[in-house]
């Protein structure tokens, strides 16, 4: 029988019984053109085997499930159609190319055979399922992925570089789950194909790098054949990833090290994020005219902490990037249980202009971001609430807001000033002891106090230029801090605003911000006095889950702003002893710190805390040795949350200052460290 007639047969028949007919007793490749060949819309298939976009994916069920009939039935039913259209593919390039190699062609026919057997396999395990081949609808996602190749290299790039690398993952975990159930029946096929496919990869391999560009590493020449549906992310399953059968398979170390980290949507269309936090200061440099020139520490700790939106990025996602961080690193966050965005090095190579997108959320909108996320606005569309938007209203980024925010609520604590006549009468009916805050200052900076009345020449020419600078002033008595704590939302598209957690704040005595606290409660930990107040007097629970929202849907109005908002407050003490609540410090309609750990507690072990700060790199020698990599399991094996250890989300061995760390335990030991 020649080959191509076999091929025909395969790919055109109709009946099940001949595609899958196993072993020929002749085969010859002397005749590969005779005939003409005519590209299918699709394989031939029996009417209830045909291929629809609309197909069934199975969702491969867990452990508790896989003693399950009517799910293990419906995942073999997938694979059963991955294996048969694998074959289909086969045959389908055997008559597409038949002036490729002869020894190609032959180590396809060989590959083919042992699909078509894969098929059958399946196919008796769900009989014993009780599910006939046919039940359900079949996805043609490898068919269009797959049939346009222009080359056998294509083929080889896609299908056997992708979909049955892939199946390394998926075939040895399922083959092991399998037996861990209790059914070695279809453990044992698994076993059958994963050796298979170790061959399958290895025939791609070899001939892919035969024909590819010889200048490129095998890793940089596979990334640049593959299009669109196809990335190399596709070539890993959503399983553990499975180093050692790449390297029997022949795949090289930067390859395997490479994939491993390679992140990309695999169907989700991705969401955008980008840190830009020196939002205020941007925003101030803009109203003066002026370029945007950070100082050192301000400059690093925007280079250096750009992973963090780390903390509320999901799986399919995009991470925009100044520096990407180590392959290692990277490996830690996963193996941690972070959900990987991809993450894509601005100014390195991309494809993100001709990709559709699902939103952006950067830091804050302001202007440098609208400039860095406006070139992939235009391929996203317009009902995505997180959407690309001009640069929003400047007192957006300013201490003002929070002042108005305070007057809706009632009587504001300090007082908005524009001109140092307004400043010095406020000061005169103070007691000597004031703290003013310039417009566009955050995290503690841009603040100036007056101890006991004594106007410096230093507090005065402070005074003079951020008013000149500025435009104006928030000043506030100097206050007796008992507790600072925030309170995290998130604004829809409709406007409504949803409470999203608490976190109690760590400042230094001057106000400026050293880390977070979260926990289960968030004011677990307080003593008798300061928890009657809060949540018997102040009635804190109602006020931030109803009244504050209302307040700040008045203040904002019609605004079109979507994204997070951080409120800060706190409790301080009168000269009498009694305390006192300030339910509104400031506004931040952006991401804070705040945000970060109450994100970092959502991905925590039940029953744990958080404390997160940002420190030093002097400050964590020696950090990693009470590092606990990995958190705890479920039954299963499946990822519960961040186990009691101490978690760097930017790179320790990148960062050049500062690194921003979140240490896991539970709630009585953070508690306890804070008072030491």
């Amino acid at each position: 029988m020649e080959l191509r007639e076999f091929a025909e047969q395969v790919l055109y028949s109709r009946s099940l019984d001949e595609k899958l007919l196993l072993n020929p007793k002749v085969i010859t490749d002397e005749a590969p053109e005779a005939g003409s060949f005519i590209m299918p819309d699709g394989p031939g298939r029996p009417s209830e085997l045909q291929v629809s976009a609309r197909g069934v994916k199975a969702d491969f069920p867990g452990t508790n499930r896989l003693d399950d009939d009517v799910e293990r039935g419906k995942m073999l039913h997938f694979l059963a159609n991955h294996e048969l259209l694998a074959t289909e593919l086969m045959a389908l390039v055997l008559l597409k190319f038949p002036n490729a190699p002869k020894e190609f062609r032959l180590g396809v026919y060989e590959t083919l055979k042992e699909e078509q057997a894969h098929t059958l396999m399946y196919m008796r395990r769900m009989r014993d399922c009780g599910v006939e081949f046919g039940e359900l609808p079949v996805n043609d996602y490898f068919w269009r992925a797959v049939a346009p190749m222009e080359q056998p290299m294509d083929f080889v790039s896609r299908l056997s570089l992708v979909f049955e690398q892939a199946n390394l993952d998926y075939s040895v975990h399922y083959a092991k789950l399998f037996r861990q159930v209790g059914d070695g029946g279809t453990a044992a096929v698994l076993e059958k194909i994963y050796e298979d496919e170790i061959e399958h990869v290895g025939h791609g391999l070899k001939w892919f790098r035969r024909w590819k560009d010889q200048s490129k590493s095998d890793w940089e020449a596979f990334k640049t054949q593959l299009f669109f549906p196809l990335s190399p992310v596709r070539a890993k399953g959503v399983a553990p990833f499975n180093a050692e059968g790449r390297k029997i398979a022949g795949i090289d170390s930067e390859w395997i090290e490479a994939l491993e980290i390679e992140e990309q949507s695999r169907g989700r269309t991705p969401v955008l994020h980008w840190f830009n936090p020196n939002a205020e200061g941007e925003e101030l440099a803009k109203i003066n005219n002026k370029p945007f020139s950070p100082k050192r520490n301000v400059r690093l700790l925007e280079e250096d902490l750009d992973m963090l939106p780390i903390a509320w990025t999901r799986r399919d996602d995009v991470l925009l990037l100044r520096n990407a961080p180590s392959r290692q690193h990277l490996v830690n966050l996963r193996a941690w249980g972070f959900p990987m965005p991809e993450c894509i090095e601005l100014g390195g190579e991309h494809d993100l202009e001709e990709r559709r997108i699902g939103g952006m959320r950067p830091w804050a909108w302001q202007q440098r971001a609208c400039d860095v996320l406006a070139p992939y606005a235009q391929n996203m569309s317009e009902q995505v609430a997180q959407k690309w938007r001009n640069h929003g209203e400047s007192e957006w980024m300013s201490k003002k807001l929070g002042f108005r925010l305070e007057q809706l609520l009632g009587e504001p604590v300090g007082q908005w000033c524009e001109s140092e006549a307004e400043v010095m009468e406020y000061f005169s009916q103070s007691d000597g002891n004031i703290l003013m805050k310039a417009a566009y200052s955050n995290a503690g900076r841009g603040h100036c106090r007056i101890i006991d009345g004594d106007w410096s020449q230093s507090a005065k020419g402070w005074l003079k230029r951020s008013l000149s600078e500025h435009g104006g002033l928030l000043v506030e008595p100097w206050l007796n801090r008992v507790v600072d704590f925030s309170s995290q939302y998130e604004r829809a598209a409709d406007g409504s605003i949803k409470h999203i957690g608490m976190t109690q704040v760590l400042n230094d005595s001057l106000g400026r911000f050293r880390g977070c606290l979260v926990l289960p409660k968030w004011a677990q930990g307080y003593d008798a006095e300061l928890s009657t107040f809060l949540f018997r007097d102040s009635d804190a629970h109602a006020f931030y889950r109803h009244r504050l929202p209302e307040a700040l849907n008045q203040l904002l109005g019609n605004s079109d702003y979507v994204g997070a908002i951080g409120i800060d407050s706190m409790v301080f003490r009168h000269p009498d002893g009694t305390l006192a609540f300030r339910p509104v410090v400031e506004v931040n309609m952006r991401h804070t710190m705040g945000r970060v750990a109450v994100e970092l507690l959502k991905k925590s072990a039940p029953g744990m805390g958080g404390l997160y700060e940002i420190v030093r790199k002097s400050q964590t020698q020696g950090a990693s040795d009470e590092h606990s990599p990995y958190g705890p399991e479920a039954e299963g094996g499946e990822q519960v949350g961040l186990s009691a250890g101490l978690y760097p989300l930017n790179d320790p061995s990148q960062a050049e200052e500062f690194i921003a760390q979140f240490r896991v335990a539970r709630p009585s030991v953070l508690l306890g460290c804070l008072d030491k």
